[in-house]
C-alpha cells in the first residue's frame, strides 16, 4: 500500500497540480498584501504633525534651523487653534487600526508628534496638551536621555503614564539609510541605533515600543523590510511621498515651521494630507 501511495504522490498529473495549487495560495497572498496596501494607500490621510524644538529664536539660529524651532507662543497659539477648530487628538494605535481595518476615528482627527527628547517638549508641550485634553507622541533618541536640555527617564516614564505615547528614534539619530549589519553584534548598526534603544524605552515605559520615527524624515525602500522584522507597526518619515507596497511604514508628517502664522499653520493641516 505504502508503494502505491508513494507512486500515486509523484505522478507527474500530481505533481503538475501541486504546484499549481502552491502558485495559486502564492499568487493569492502576494494580491492580498497588495490589497492591504492598496485599500491602505486609498484612505483619506490623518494630518500628522512633526515638532522639535519649542523655544524663541536665538541670534546665533539659521534660516535653515528656524523650520524645526517654533517660538513658544507660536507653539501655544497654533495648539489652540486646533483645539477652537474642533480637533481631536487620535495616537499611533487608532491611526494604525484605522488604516488596517477602517475603524472609524473622531472627528477632525490630528496627530502631534515630538522628536529628539528635547526637554521643551516636556515643560512646554506638555502642559499645553494637557491643557486641552490632547495627547501626543514622543519619538525619543535614547542617547540625549538625561542629558542638559533634555529629557530623563523619569519624564519619559511620565509622559507614558499619562497616556501619551513613546516611539523609538534612534540612539543617536543616524540615518537609516547608512545602517549596515555586522556579524559584531557591538558593531552592527542595526542592534547599535534600534534594538537596543527601542529595549531600553521598554524597560523605562514597561510598554511594548511599536512605533518609529525615521532620524531626519529620511528612508530608502530597502531598510522597510528590517523594521517589519522588528516588529514595528508604523514607522513615520516627514513629508515625501509614500512608498506604495508598505505605506505603514512611511506615514508621512509636515513640520509645524517657525515661520508659520496660524493661520499658514491652519491651512497646511487641512491641505497638506
Amino acid at each position: 500500500m505504502r508503494l502505491i501511495i508513494i507512486k500515486y504522490l509523484y505522478h507527474p498529473f500530481m505533481i503538475k497540480h501541486f504546484f499549481t495549487a502552491a502558485s495559486l495560495c502564492f499568487l493569492g497572498l502576494t494580491a492580498s498584501a497588495q490589497g492591504n496596501a492598496s485599500a491602505i494607500m486609498a484612505r483619506k490621510q490623518v494630518p500628522v504633525i512633526c515638532y522639535h524644538q519649542i523655544r524663541d529664536w536665538r541670534p546665533k539660529d539659521s534660516k535653515t534651523a528656524k523650520d524645526y524651532i517654533i517660538p513658544v507662543q507660536s507653539f501655544k497659539e497654533h495648539i489652540k487653534m486646533l483645539a477652537d477648530s474642533g480637533y481631536h487628538t487620535i495616537l499611533p494605535d487608532q491611526l494604525y487600526d484605522y488604516l488596517t481595518k477602517g475603524t472609524p476615528l473622531p472627528s477632525k482627527p490630528v496627530m502631534l508628534t515630538f522628536d529628539d527628547t528635547d526637554l521643551d517638549q516636556f515643560t512646554i508641550a506638555r502642559p499645553e496638551l494637557k491643557k486641552y485634553g490632547f495627547k501626543g507622541v514622543y519619538f525619543v533618541m535614547t542617547v540625549s536621555l538625561g542629558r542638559p536640555h533634555y529629557m530623563s527617564k523619569e519624564q519619559v516614564k511620565q509622559l507614558s503614564d499619562e497616556g501619551n505615547v513613546i516611539g523609538s528614534h534612534t540612539w543617536d539619530h543616524h540615518r537609516v539609510d547608512r545602517y549596515k549589519h555586522d556579524p559584531n553584534p557591538k558593531k552592527d548598526d542595526w542592534v547599535i541605533q534600534i534594538d537596543k534603544p527601542t529595549q531600553k524605552l521598554e524597560e523605562i515605559t514597561g510598554k511594548k515600543i511599536n512605533y518609529f520615527a525615521f532620524p531626519f524624515g529620511v528612508w530608502k525602500k530597502p531598510v522597510l523590510p528590517e523594521l517589519k522584522k522588528r516588529g514595528f507597526k508604523l514607522a513615520f518619515q516627514l513629508a515625501d511621498k509614500r512608498d506604495e507596497s508598505e505605506p505603514l511604514l512611511t506615514v508621512r508628517r509636515i513640520l509645524d515651521s517657525g515661520y508659520w502664522t496660524t493661520k499658514t499653520f491652519s491651512n497646511s493641516v487641512k491641505h497638506s494630507f
